[in-house]
């Protein structure tokens, strides 16, 4: 009789081709698909130029995305771009997304329908652990593997044991997946889930949108995930219907796996919630905000909350109002597709209406890139992941990570608010 096994356990047994496999041991698993970007990929390039077999495993199975500086942002993000653009030409990768086809990664992929339930998955940036949205395990890895992956399309994993959320409860109605997950993160803390599967549960989960479910699997990292995964529903598998061709499978957690801790999380007593600098675990709910906070910019936008539920949001919050004098508020919808719906729906005539700005999908701002740094003591209030010291631009800048919903009201008013307080 095999032993009992967590969602991640029963993907990792099956690409490992084991019967089944347990917190800690070391295995070897087959890979779906591997992901590199602009700023990853070079590194991996490179390493693979050293090994002795340096053809790609499956030209199909690779993705490679121009997202973080892209379009080319100065010279050296250029001849990233070159760089990558050149491998993909040579080893003739289906997957490769420039610009006019590009969009942020982790938005990309699952809308390509790249990846599927079931699937195992690397790719060389932290966030790759949003696939799980889908019921897939997904993880971030360093460039070194991410080129033995594409080479042999392989990788080892030390199999991780896991913590369970049980999500009940329906949300109020401007909270959304990045209050839970946010709210998640400053409960157990940026380490409290090192290196283990955050595998979520619970009849809750009815109530969040896919939308809302790729922002809380993209977080995971944020907690020190190894990933996050969701059960397979029906909302599930109508989003893989309309996005992919490809054949995917549904694991199930048995009722007996063992988990290192379980918490619920009531949806219904869930209020907007930001994280203040400098870590994603420093969080308060709007209500607790005694002082206002005063802001110089609003970002909404990345692979955590650029999808079109998220432009929904924000431009119902702008509509008929105007973005404070003196905040520049940016919008980035995650990819060509969100931004054309944005379009067609006149999300992007609210944006501009109300005085913020759009952007062509770029990672940009997220990582103090491009399209909005941060200048010395400035304030910014963001839908993105990371709120670390100098993330978005000056060492004594400050991040505030929050949902669409608060960083448009936050626009509007000119400090961190909640729709309501309009």
């Amino acid at each position: 009789m095999s032993k009992p096994m967590t969602m991640t356990q029963k993907i990792l047994a099956a690409h490992a081709g084991l019967p089944y496999v347990e917190a800690g041991q070391l295995i070897e698993a087959d890979l779906d698909l591997v992901l590199g970007n602009d700023i990853t990929s070079p590194v991996a390039i490179t390493e693979m130029k050293k090994m002795k077999e340096n053809s790609v495993f499956d030209k199909d199975k690779i993705a490679l995305v121009m997202d973080h500086f892209a379009p080319n942002k100065d010279i050296k993000s250029a001849e990233n771009c070159k760089c990558v653009r050149e491998f993909a030409c040579k080893h003739e990768i289906s997957n490769y997304y420039d610009v006019g086809e590009m969009g942020i990664e982790h938005a990309l992929l699952p809308e390509k329908g790249l990846t599927v339930a079931g699937d195992a998955v690397i790719g060389a940036d932290s966030h790759t652990c949003t696939y799980g949205a889908l019921g897939a395990f997904s993880t971030g890895v360093g460039s070194t593997d991410m080129a033995a992956g594409m080479v042999t399309g392989k990788a080892w994993f030390k199999v991780p044991s896991a913590i369970k959320f049980n999500i009940t409860g329906k949300p109020s109605k401007w909270v959304s997946g990045k209050d839970v997950i946010l709210h998640i993160i400053g409960m157990i803390g940026v380490d409290g889930a090192l290196y283990k599967s955050m595998e979520f549960t619970g009849d809750g989960i009815k109530y969040l949108t896919m939308d809302d479910r790729f922002t809380i699997a993209n977080m995971a990292i944020e907690a020190g995930g190894k990933n996050g995964i969701f059960p397979v529903d029906e909302l599930t598998i109508e989003y893989m219907k309309e996005h992919s061709k490809r054949d995917y499978k549904i694991y199930e957690a048995d009722e007996d796996a063992v988990y290192d801790e379980e918490y619920t999380i009531d949806l219904s007593e869930l209020k907007s919630t930001v994280a203040f600098p400098h870590l994603p675990e420093n969080t308060h709910t709007v209500d607790e905000i005694e002082e206002p906070v005063y802001i110089e910019q609003s970002v909404i936008g990345s692979c955590t909350n650029g999808r079109i539920d998220d432009l929904r949001i924000a431009a119902k919050v702008f509509e008929g109002r105007h973005v404070k004098k003196g905040v520049r508020c940016i919008v980035l919808p995650a990819t060509q597709s969100i931004y054309l719906k944005a379009i067609e729906e006149g999300l992007i005539k609210t944006f501009i209406e109300a005085g913020a700005i759009v952007s062509t999908p770029t990672c940009g701002p997220c990582l103090g890139g491009h399209m909005g740094i941060l200048a010395s003591g400035e304030k910014c209030v963001s839908t993105t992941n990371r709120n670390f010291v100098g993330r978005m631009g000056a060492i004594d800048s400050e991040i505030y990570l929050a949902s669409p919903a608060v960083a448009a009201a936050s626009a509007v008013k000119g400090y961190i608010c909640t729709p309501d307080s309009l």
